[in-house]
């Protein structure tokens, strides 16, 4: 069994799926410890904390000022420093092993009956779990980016994980104020399953002309009622990312989740979409 009390959080990355997921907790007024594997990473997201809980409170969208948000949040780079932590929520970079080493971390600073997830978006959880000895608590809670903003939340049931595990994890997403729903541990799980496909086509039809890309992307917002088209999208998610997801898709599930050239080539430009300024659109 996991412990349903939870006061304090752990989350262990401190990139923009971290920083965001600190701050939610912090937000619904969870302690929480930040952990990254340099000081000025842990830095990096105190400031992307504070940037962001400085727009909230302009638009009157916080219940506490951001410091006293803030002061909730402790930085770390000592996986030890997350011993007392209830639950924990690893969000760091998408690579197998790097995930598997985090968890063998967690599992030897955590009590045995501490909540371990994953904010894994295309990975398997049952083979990031599968090295410990208690996999039955391990999980997906997969955040949307930007995680302050995006509603949603996806609960991943990996072969082990058990059903006091998904229901705590259910919980504490809607306790973070998010809505969640429910993937079985199929690659792409249900959202990267159905968005990579739908953003690569939309960069397929730019490259090969079939209109602009402000046309694609308001022939898809007025056209289906989406809030971004696919280039706008794959700009803010990091076209880094969407590569990354679909070569991982492209590998378990075939051609129709090969990346589109164009996506390729952007990264290898280092065009990275809003994180470094520009991607298929220029961003501040």
């Amino acid at each position: 069994m996991v412990r349903d009390d939870i006061d304090t959080i752990g989350v262990v990355g401190a990139g923009t799926m971290g920083a965001g997921i600190a701050q939610v907790a912090a937000t619904a007024g969870y302690d929480v410890v930040m952990r990254d594997v340099e000081e000025s990473f842990v830095e990096s997201g105190f400031d992307s904390i504070e940037d962001s809980l400085d727009r909230f409170a302009g638009k009157d969208a916080l219940e506490d000022d951001p410091a006293t948000i803030r002061e909730r949040i402790a930085g770390t780079t000592d996986y030890d420093d997350l011993a007392d932590c209830d639950a924990v929520v690893e969000a760091v970079i998408e690579n197998l092993d790097v995930k598997k080493d985090v968890f063998q971390e967690l599992e030897r600073v955590c009590d045995d009956d501490v909540l371990l997830a994953t904010n894994t978006s295309t990975l398997s959880i049952t083979s990031i779990a599968a090295p410990l000895d208690r996999p039955e608590r391990v999980v997906g809670l997969h955040f949307m980016n930007p995680v302050p903003i995006m509603e949603g939340v996806e609960v991943v049931v990996g072969e082990k994980t058990t059903d006091d595990v998904v229901a705590l994890a259910h919980d504490l997403a809607e306790e973070l104020g998010k809505t969640t729903w429910e993937s079985d541990d199929k690659p792409g799980f249900v959202t990267n399953r159905i968005l990579m496909p739908w953003i690569n086509e939309g960069i397929r039809a730019y490259d090969e002309g079939v209109a602009s890309k402000e046309d694609i992307d308001r022939g898809m917002t007025l056209g289906t009622n989406v809030p971004m088209g696919p280039l706008t999208l794959a700009d803010h998610i990091g076209l880094d990312v969407c590569l990354h997801a679909s070569e991982t898709l492209h590998e378990e599930l075939g051609d129709r989740y090969k990346p589109a050239y164009l996506l390729k080539r952007k990264v290898e430009a280092g065009d990275l979409g809003k994180k470094s300024g520009e991607g298929f659109y220029e961003h501040d």
